[in-house]
Parts: C-alpha cells; sequence; structure tokens
C-alpha cells in the first residue's frame, strides 16, 4: 500500500522551479548560469514596507492576527480595489492568504467537487491545473494561440463551457505570454459569461500594474458590473511591489457566500498571514504609487530589448506581449535541428535542456504551460544579464545544424 495519497498522483513539480533548481546545481558548480526562469522582480521591497514591517514588530504586533486579515488591510485592499479598479468591497467581500496560489488553491477546494470542469485559457501558469486537479476538479484548456495575441477568443470560451463547468480563470496580462486583454477584449468574454450564469469567474490580476505602451489594464468585475457577484478577484503585492518573499495575496468577491467558504478553507490551511507582512502590505498599498510607473518604465526597456534580440535569431519568432515580464518565443523552425552538443531537437524541452546544459541560460519550456513550440524567458532581470542571455541563446541557435 502506497503512503502518498492517490490525490498527488496527477500534480506535478513546477516546471519553473525545476529550471531554476538546476541553475542552482549548475550555479554550485562553479558555472556562470544566467537564469531568466524564475518569475520574481529584480527590485527591491519598498523602503517604506520595510519601516512598516519593523515598526509593527517592535510595537510588539506579534500576535495571532484574525484568520482573515486584520480590519486596516483590509480597508488598504478595499481602497486598492477602488483606486485602481473602480470596484467597491467591504470588509466581509475580503479574504487575505499566504500569497495569490493560496487564495486560487482555497477558492478551488472550496467549491469544486469531483467531475466539476475548470476553464483555463491555455498557455497559463502551470499551478492552475494542478490545483484544479488536487481540488477534485477537471481543468478543460482553451487554446490562445500566437496567431490571436495569445488571446482568449470569445467563440472558443464558449464552445468549452458545459453544464459541468464551476469556474473560468482569467489571467490577464498573462503568464508565460505576457498577453493583455483590452477592454473590448474583456467585454466579449463578459458577454459569453453572462449567458452561463451557473459558472464562476477567477480573474487573477497578479500583474495588473505591469502594462506597457499606454494600455490600460481592465478587470471583468469593473468592464461588466453584471458580474461582479460571480467573480473572484484575486490581487497581491508580490510582482508590483517585489514582495515575493513576504507572502500576501488577497481576494474579493461580490458574493459573501463565496467569499465566507473560501475563509473557511483559509482558516483550516493556515493561521492567518504574518502580522508583519500585513503591516508592510498596509504601507505598500496605501503609500506612494508612483514606483509602480517606474518600475514598469524599466520592465518595458528591458521587454523591448529582449523581443528585439530575439528577433534576430533564425530560428526564432517573438510576439511583443502587452504585460507582465515574460515574453514567449515560437522556436518551431529549430525542430528537427541538432545541437553542438549533439542533442537532436524534437520539441521545446530539448530546446531549454540544451541551451541550459551548452549555454547555461535556464529559461521554461513551453509544455510547462500547455502549448508547445514554444519557450518562457523572464525579464525580470538585469539589462546585463539580459544581453548576456540573449547573446548566448543567439549563439546556441546559430551551431544548430
Amino acid at each position: 500500500m502506497s503512503s502518498i495519497a492517490d490525490r498527488l498522483k496527477n500534480v506535478s513539480v513546477s516546471a519553473s522551479a525545476a529550471m531554476t533548481q538546476r541553475a542552482r546545481e549548475l550555479s554550485a558548480k562553479g558555472i556562470k548560469v544566467v537564469s531568466l526562469s524564475s518569475g520574481e522582480p529584480d527590485f527591491p521591497t519598498p523602503a517604506h514596507a520595510i519601516e512598516a514591517a519593523h515598526a509593527a514588530a517592535l510595537a510588539g504586533d506579534t500576535k495571532y492576527p484574525p484568520m482573515d486579515g486584520t480590519a486596516a488591510l483590509k480597508a488598504a485592499i478595499a481602497g486598492k480595489f477602488k483606486r485602481d479598479n473602480n470596484l467597491d468591497y467591504d470588509a466581509s467581500q475580503i479574504v487575505v492568504s499566504g500569497g495569490g496560489k493560496q487564495v486560487i488553491f482555497n477558492a478551488m477546494l472550496a467549491t469544486c467537487n469531483p467531475g466539476d470542469e475548470v476553464v483555463i485559457p491555455t498557455p497559463s501558469w502551470v499551478s492552475y491545473a494542478d490545483i484544479v486537479k488536487f481540488a477534485g476538479g477537471v481543468p478543460v484548456a482553451v487554446p490562445c494561440f500566437e496567431q490571436a495575441g495569445f488571446k482568449l477568443r470569445a467563440e472558443d470560451l464558449e464552445a468549452a463551457i458545459t453544464p459541468r463547468t464551476k469556474w473560468l480563470v482569467l489571467n490577464f496580462p498573462n503568464n508565460p505570454t505576457g498577453a493583455a486583454c483590452s477592454r473590448a477584449d474583456m467585454a466579449a468574454i463578459a458577454e459569453v459569461m453572462l449567458r452561463h450564469p451557473h459558472v464562476w469567474i477567477l480573474t487573477d490580476d497578479i500583474y495588473e500594474h505591469l502594462v506597457y505602451d499606454d494600455f490600460e489594464f481592465c478587470t471583468i468585475a469593473e468592464v461588466e458590473p453584471r458580474l461582479y457577484d460571480r467573480v473572484l478577484t484575486m490581487n497581491g503585492v508580490s510582482k508590483a511591489y517585489a514582495m515575493t518573499g513576504w507572502r500576501l495575496g488577497f481576494c474579493a468577491s461580490g458574493s459573501k457566500a463565496l467569499i465566507g467558504a473560501i475563509s473557511n478553507v483559509n482558516g483550516q490551511n493556515g493561521g492567518g498571514i504574518s502580522t508583519v507582512a500585513q503591516a508592510a502590505a498596509i504601507a505598500a498599498l496605501n503609500g506612494p504609487q508612483e514606483l509602480l510607473k517606474e518600475r514598469a518604465a524599466i520592465y518595458r526597456e528591458r521587454r523591448d530589448y529582449v523581443v528585439d534580440a530575439l528577433s534576430k535569431i533564425d530560428g526564432l519568432r517573438c510576439h511583443k506581449p502587452e504585460g507582465a515580464f515574460y515574453v514567449y518565443p515560437n522556436m518551431a523552425s529549430l525542430i528537427g535541428k541538432t545541437t553542438k552538443g549533439g542533442r537532436k531537437i524534437e520539441g521545446d524541452v530539448d530546446f531549454v535542456m540544451g541551451l541550459v546544459d551548452e549555454h547555461h541560460v535556464a529559461t521554461v519550456q513551453g509544455a510547462a504551460y500547455g502549448m508547445s513550440p514554444y519557450f518562457r524567458i523572464s525579464y525580470a532581470t538585469s539589462m546585463e544579464m539580459l544581453r548576456e542571455g540573449c547573446a548566448r541563446i543567439a549563439e546556441f541557435c546559430a551551431n544548430m545544424r
């Protein structure tokens, strides 16, 4: 008899985490690795957020917190939703969790029964499908093709919905493609969802503030107020404020019944979020917001450099994304070739493994996100690293025969 639960049989280890670990192993051998696999901002946490956490600790704010977030943080979150998204939520409609991933985990565990379907536009973050499986649900991938800018088309969404559909998961700006939905794009999605009132909508807006070229972010409950009671809007402080290690995400919904169920799960798998992390998040959300545009401008410069550099490489094609800090190059033209080290390229997995082993650049295969033949590059790192990484990728491709 196995000591491991059956529920883990179809749950895989994150491919991006695995590639980051591979890069660490090579680095431990003294090899200089250019790691472009991790979706983690290289900026520091804002000083005022750190100072707020320090002050809270010194003031004795180190006891058990409320399970679903302090009143002060919920007020800051409500203020953020009103300021950035024109959405009105009160404290009873908000739950704070240990990062955005826990929000999604709690939501799926609170609502999915065995066999319930969850529609996931693909390419998608690697954890969505695994979390759905863990909760007993069935992930249903809806391809978002490069020709459509990696965006979800209304007709494809319509075709994917069945009587068993429990959720639609939206993530725009998207991981791994960086694709973002315009207001017209989102309105078309909303029109489909209005025709299917049995389906909940989870929108992962974690890359909200990382949009470029005057692109305007929008979220579905803002675009279509008639969906307010069916939408769970998730966000956090990790990407925009470079607070990945503080582990704080939050969600809000017009449905207090849904929030109550999520809060129940939240209280069973955790004892509330660190009080000092909550103090830091309050400072980030209530403090100066100018740094968001300043950092987005730097990300835009990096994106432009990477897209331009990769587009000059024979065998690669690189779509220019509207947001996030990823590009998703197409390497189809290299399939069938052999690397200088003798590896036959039969798909994106061979490509990324050959790249890290032979030229020591860590990226992530498109297969991990549900769409090949692509690979993901994160440009949440310095221009120096990006220049070196792109040069090595160019050399790797040029040496193929």
